[in-house]
């Protein structure tokens, strides 16, 4: 009997998370199991802020597939998917194709720009480890261009952050830890500096506990990060950044705008013909879309829907990890023959924002808000347990964050 193909597209944290768990799971007798993505390597999201201020070198934040995958049991394929046809269950790649008995979408997200004008063009956003080092060697020349011109252009030296939700507020932290270390390598006074946060909700990091809003934004205005609470960005071009706040227009000059306020699903999801709202399908409690049985959506292209709230669960690496776990403990189930698929719900563990290497608040294990040395700790914790779940205990030492006395 010909053993079924599993092919899995994306080596995020969902897409590996699923190839490792089915990798402990299965026979090499039992399934075909294929997992494709561009790189050979797989990267933490999660730490691309850190690569993008320079406060953490790229080096750090990505893993070497072949180091977690035992390639006598998965066939890791290195390519671009350019296109999935779940009528044909085949996959199109920039080099090949692949036909599948099962499918994994674990694609990943996209920025969102909701049509703001020149945001697209003239942004940056902090998406993969090539935009993340973008980001950092721009800033790094426009330091060194400052002074190497007659006229001091202020644009080189107003860094603009677009969104004070998680993302937003982390990439505002390192750079604030980053920019004393850029004024003093490049002889420029740290004063003539500017991290401006621009929001368009009336807070920062919109739906956080205020006590840990206040004291986050109390926390980075100390150290010189400015918040433009309430305003809309309506257009960016090269050299300055347009926004509206209180029916009034405002320009700030700035060629560095980072882009941290929205993200969608994979533009594939729609090509495909999936029923989808902003590149997510909306999946049952299996992560199976409505339309195929033998297709499994998860991570960032996944939208479910939390019945407490009645709004989509958000697509972090937490809920991308347990949806992988779901996903392979499933589909041992059908390569056995069973259908009836174990359903998921997220176990959400809490959430912590990094404010910068040495602050960070929290809310963990139901309702315990954290600040400052013991959500900093925490978030290192968590950000082991990940490398611990991956690849075990020698992957922890090696890219793990263990400097937890250096706090």
């Amino acid at each position: 009997m010909k053993n079924p193909n599993i092919v899995i597209l994306g080596a995020g944290y969902a897409g590996l998370i699923t190839a490792v768990k089915l990798q402990k799971s299965l026979g090499v007798n039992e399934a075909n199991v294929t997992l494709v993505n561009k790189h050979s390597y797989h990267y933490q999201t999660t730490w691309l802020h850190e690569n993008a201020a320079g406060t953490l070198h790229h080096d750090r934040t990505r893993i070497q597939i072949k180091d977690v995958i035992n390639t006598s049991k998965i066939n890791f394929v290195q390519d671009t998917v350019t296109g999935i046809d779940p009528q044909q269950k085949s996959i199109t790649l920039e080099n090949g194709q692949l036909d599948y008995d099962y499918l994994v979408i674990g694609l990943g997200f996209e920025a969102e720009t909701f049509g703001i004008t020149g945001l697209k063009e003239n942004a940056f956003t902090i998406s993969n480890i090539n935009t993340a080092r973008l980001i950092r060697q721009h800033i790094e020349y426009n330091f060194a261009k400052y002074n190497n011109e007659t006229e001091k252009k202020q644009e080189r030296l107003n860094l603009v952050v677009g969104g004070a939700g998680f993302t937003g507020i982390e990439f505002a932290g390192e750079l604030a830890n980053r920019v004393p270390e850029l004024c003093k390598e490049y002889d420029i006074p740290c004063e003539k500096v500017r991290i401006i946060t621009v929001e368009a909700a009336p807070t920062a990091l919109p739906g956080f506990d205020p006590e840990l809003v206040e004291y986050a934004m109390n926390r980075l205005e100390a150290k010189g990060v400015e918040f433009k609470i309430g305003a809309m960005i309506k257009e960016v071009t090269e050299d300055k950044l347009i926004y509206e706040k209180d029916e009034q227009r405002e320009e700030i000059p700035t060629n560095t705008v980072v882009w941290a306020a929205g993200v969608r699903g994979s533009s594939l999801i729609e090509q495909a013909g999936f029923e989808s709202n902003r590149g997510r399908v909306k999946v049952r409690k299996d992560l199976r879309p409505n339309e195929y049985d033998d297709v499994f959506i998860i991570g960032d292209c996944a939208l479910m829907i939390n019945e407490e709230t009645e709004r989509p669960y958000p697509p972090t690496a937490q809920i991308a990890i347990q949806m992988a776990e779901n996903t392979a403990a499933n589909l041992k189930r059908l390569i056995h023959g069973n259908t009836h698929l174990e359903s998921f719900t997220p176990d959400l563990k809490g959430t912590v924002a990094s404010l910068g290497s040495k602050d960070a608040i929290g809310v963990v294990f139901g309702d315990k808000k954290l600040f400052g040395w013991s959500a900093s700790a925490m978030k290192k914790v968590i950000d082991n347990r990940y490398l611990l779940k991956l690849g075990g205990v020698g992957l922890v030492l090696k890219k793990g964050k263990l400097n937890f006395l250096n706090l």
